[in-house]
């Protein structure tokens, strides 16, 4: 949006609150942690809504799907409407909204209402397409990456928090007298109260751009676009670097999804470890969103000043086949030392991958960057759940396989067939996986940029912007 253009931030300062974009970004960033806060909250309770509602190992592996399928018609609806009425509304409206079936989750009584639930509460994942779509109006090409692989990787981190943040909500309110085996649904209703309350912050503290909310622009006569310019849904499908950048995120965040569900018990059948190591595990493996991600982000700004358009495509290239590379060797891990090693290389690559996508994202269209940011951002749970099915298809034949083939035997030792047999097709699973990535890393090479493109996005060196809006950007050569 070139009207705005020279109101964008030119630096991440994060402590000019005084900026509308950094107190925007630290506000979407902490909104996008609080929904996936909320969207893995019951994650750490596993064991007990199994026991309290007797689910199935089928109803269980059926939530964790219906979890990330949801979202992916949340993603691709909320990025048009972003274009349409601006990230602000749309972020209010995704808060409160998506709050209920979250408390509703404490609610429930039967695995049908579970299930519901998990899959209603998968559509406040679609409140990372809202964080993208602000931090691109808000921040110049300069920095967009950074931007937005940061307010990514922060936000991401509340999937992993909840494992720490969750059961100290539950001590907190079992400290007040609820029984433990309920502890569980106070602690969604107080994730769902949250959710509900920063959709209002929301609103009153944040401003679709930096001159000010699409509804005030328009009405006061500045033009966000000219019509001659606009671009339909339909035209943004035809473009096909849309549909490889889908292609990546599926193989990179859609990857990483996944692992969340699985990396638990994976650890724990592989390497005897006891739940709560594998969980701390686990843990380390999203906290390192506090600065992974935006390391993606900070190479993609670079490699766009070195090479252009150009070198963000080629850095994601190469992060990602790395990731790639990684997952395959991690899943020919027997060493808990080896694993452990390849494991955070693994985390540290998928994450930086990420930032790396939205890096470019920024740049395919800028006429419609709620539209693509809806379409690649939906690719990622598409990826988790085509690789949850996997997952599960093999890890399923093979414990029932075990089972058959140890009728009679005592429950330690089905037990331990059991494990080594999910063991072993699991990581058959993230093996053939981890060759998808590297193949998926090829072919986002063929992302290309017209001269043009290339020739707008020059980079630029700006002098102190501390007061927005008063300077223009001065073309520099490499």
């Amino acid at each position: 949006m070139d009207s705005v253009q020279s109101l964008k931030a030119k630096k991440l300062n994060l402590l000019n609150f005084k900026s509308v974009p950094i107190r925007t970004f630290w506000i979407t960033s902490i909104s996008f942690f609080m929904c996936f806060f909320a969207w893995f909250g019951i994650v750490p309770f596993m064991p007990d809504v199994v026991k309290d509602l007797g689910l199935t190992p089928d109803q269980k592996w059926n939530s964790i799907i219906l979890a990330v399928s949801g979202t992916v018609f949340a993603r691709l609806l909320i990025g048009k409407l972003c274009d349409k009425y601006g990230p602000r509304i749309c972020y209010t409206w995704l808060l409160i909204l998506g709050a209920i079936p979250v408390i509703l989750c404490g609610l429930v009584q039967t695995p049908i209402q579970f299930l519901v639930c998990r899959l209603f509460i998968g559509f406040i994942g679609a409140s990372f397409v809202i964080t993208q779509v602000h931090t691109s109006l808000m921040f110049a090409p300069n920095i967009v990456g950074t931007a937005n692989a940061t307010s990514a990787g922060w936000g991401n981190l509340g999937g992993g928090a909840n494992r720490l943040g969750m059961p100290l909500i539950a001590a907190a309110v079992v400290a007040f007298g609820v029984a433990d085996a309920e502890a569980w649904r106070y602690s969604m209703v107080i994730a769902g109260i949250v959710c509900l309350l920063m959709g209002i912050v929301y609103y009153f503290f944040t401003q679709d751009t930096p001159e000010g909310n699409f509804k005030d622009l328009k009405a006061s006569g500045v033009a966000i676009e000219k019509k001659k310019d606009e671009v339909g849904f339909l035209a943004v499908l035809k473009d096909y670097r849309i549909w490889i950048l889908f292609i990546v995120y599926a193989a990179s965040f859609g990857i990483e999804l996944t692992v969340y569900g699985t990396m638990d018990d994976y650890l724990q059948n592989t390497f005897q470890l006891e739940r709560l190591t594998a969980g701390n595990i686990v843990l380390s493996f999203a906290l390192m969103n506090i600065f992974a991600r935006t390391l993606g982000g900070f190479f993609g700004d670079r490699f766009g000043k070195l090479k252009g358009l150009r070198g963000r495509v080629l850095f994601l290239s190469f992060i990602l086949t790395l990731q790639g590379v990684m997952l395959v060797t991690f899943s020919l891990a027997t060493s808990l030392v080896v694993g452990f090693i390849f494991l955070i290389s693994f985390s540290l690559s998928v994450q930086m991958a990420e930032g790396a996508t939205f890096s470019v994202v920024p740049f395919i269209n800028k006429k419609a960057i709620g539209s693509v940011s809806g379409i690649v951002g939906a690719g990622g749970n598409v990826g988790a759940f085509l690789a949850a099915l996997l997952l599960k298809s093999k890890s399923a034949l093979a414990e029932k396989t075990a089972i058959l083939e140890n009728q009679g035997m005592d429950e330690e030792v089905l037990k331990a067939a059991q494990s080594a047999a999910s063991s072993m097709a699991v990581s058959q699973g993230y093996m053939v996986i981890g060759f998808v990535v590297i193949l998926t890393g090829i072919v986002a090479l063929a992302i290309k940029f017209s001269p043009a493109d290339e020739k707008e996005n020059m980079p630029t060196e700006h002098i102190d912007d501390s007061r927005l809006g008063t300077l223009q950007p001065i073309k520099v050569k490499n």
